[in-house]
């Protein structure tokens, strides 16, 4: 018999059943066949939806073609007479230009291979093509980083370009919820690639946790007894990075915004990564800073293996109007009251340490985050930051690093930065003159009386010019 559903609604067995799907995620019994579907999968849609397929190359340097040819397991004869078979290629045309790759994929756990991919570089240099797209669940800062080793004397006139899988479904996804697909059957197409690559059978991961070594890592930091040199902590600085590039496309996909980690100007991923082993051999810490456009600061992301907190902030410029008390209570106003013990530092000019409190403690008493030296130094900026105990946990479960730094990260830039706005000094105004208005009766004017010889001379005698006269 028929139940309520929602609303009112008379219920039917239909409720419960699943809708039948164009990429269906059963039936994938082996690694090969996993990694066949996702990529037939993938490259049928590029041509299928192009303003999707276009967004995806747009990185690479493909031209914007009117359609993007894709080709699944092309093989190529070697010299020996035995096969090389990519796993696909992609050709786009635009006027007499022609952009030409080959294509190499990889699903769940299974890690590209530097052999491999190396004879698809050479294969890829002696067709003319323009370069190899590599795809796994690696993350990568840029298309440009690959996770494998190539020689780069193969790659001078031949590109090596690489997206995750995170990637590809963070750019579907965005392009689905916020660009838009113009023709409705192609964003149904997509929306399909969306469930199928979201599916747990599809070989499709994020970040999937730490890595090995994470929990020995963690407590030689804490323990003090971690050293450079040791290579548990370059695995561990690597899988950070990689988990920082999860989190910026984890917002990109909620906000359809492009969220970026920032590097130094010009520093390469080998120097990226030199710099995280040494502030976790030395400092016990890992760290980055996020950039979210037009925000109103960089997220800072700090993970202190020693105190085992994880603390997120955001720096902010302080007003330049106004008294120093009145410029504080600006930032007070705008701060949530979900977190009282939220740390508070105030900068001032000249000045080396900030001036700290608590939200709560400077509710109560805003005038303590006065410059001590001067209570009438204006605040140069402020730091706000929230600071959780560390999730212990290696995988992505309930009580994971991974998990809790990510729920941490949205709940921080969800609740506080989405909703602060940077202080904008008020325009300059036009001053109106008022006139001063006598309400008493106007004087009135002289008698009119004949002018006299010296009157007459008065032009000449106050400097006028001479032919004022008579």
């Amino acid at each position: 018999m028929a139940t309520a559903g929602d609303g009112g609604r008379p219920a039917s067995a239909a409720d419960t059943w699943s809708h039948a799907r164009l990429i269906p995620t059963y039936g994938i019994r082996s690694q090969d066949e996993q990694e066949k579907r996702a990529t037939a999968c993938l490259l049928a849609v590029m041509h299928g939806v192009p303003e999707f397929g276009h967004s995806l190359l747009r990185e690479l340097g493909a031209p914007k073609s009117p359609s993007i040819d894709t080709f699944a397991e092309v093989r190529f004869k070697k010299a020996d007479g035995k096969l090389d078979i990519p796993d696909g290629a992609i050709v786009c045309e635009r006027g007499s230009k022609r952009w030409t790759c080959l294509v190499e994929v990889k699903t769940g756990t299974a890690a590209l291979k530097d052999d491999q991919v190396g004879r698809y570089v050479e294969i890829a240099r002696e067709q003319e093509f323009d370069g190899v797209l590599t795809i796994s669940n690696q993350i990568t800062h840029s298309a440009s980083e690959s996770p494998v080793s190539i020689n780069g004397q193969k790659l001078r006139k031949t590109k090596l370009w690489h997206l995750s899988w995170w990637r590809i479904l963070t750019e579907a996804v965005v392009q689905s919820r916020y660009r838009g697909v113009s023709d409705p059957d192609q964003a149904w197409v997509l929306r399909e690639l969306i469930h199928y690559l979201s599916g747990n059978s599809s070989g499709v991961a994020g970040f999937e946790d730490m890595g090995k070594d994470w929990v020995s890592v963690r407590t030689a930091a804490h323990d003090g007894i971690l050293r450079q040199g040791d290579p548990r902590a370059r695995q561990v600085a690597e899988r950070w990075e990689q988990f920082t590039e999860y989190l910026c496309l984890s917002l990109s996909q909620e906000l359809g915004r492009n969220v970026i980690s920032l590097r130094a100007r010009k520093q390469t991923a080998t120097a990226r990564l030199d710099e995280l082993e040494k502030s976790l051999t030395t400092a016990g810490a890992l760290q980055t800073e996020i950039h979210v456009p037009d925000a109103i600061g960089d997220l800072q992301i700090r993970a202190d293996l020693k105190s085992r907190q994880t603390s997120i902030s955001v720096d902010i410029m302080a007003p330049t109007e106004g008294r120093p008390k009145s410029r504080i209570g600006w930032l007070l106003r705008q701060l949530p009251e979900t977190w009282p013990d939220l740390r508070i530092e105030v900068w001032y000019p000249y000045v080396r340490e900030s001036t700290p409190a608590t939200l709560e403690q400077a509710r109560a008493k805003p005038e303590d985050l006065l410059c001590q030296a001067d209570v009438k130094r204006d605040p140069r900026s402020f730091t706000v930051t929230l600071s959780r105990p560390m999730g212990q946990k290696r995988g992505r479960a309930e009580g994971s690093f991974v998990r809790e730094t990510r729920e941490q990260t949205v709940t921080f830039y969800r609740d506080l930065v989405q909703n602060m706005k940077a202080w904008q000094a008020r325009p300059p105004q036009i001053r109106t003159e008022v006139p001063d208005v006598d309400d008493s009766d106007p004087p009135s004017p002289p008698d009119l009386l004949p002018l006299t010889p010296a009157d007459r001379m008065l032009p000449r005698l106050t400097g006028g010019d001479a032919s004022d006269g008579d």
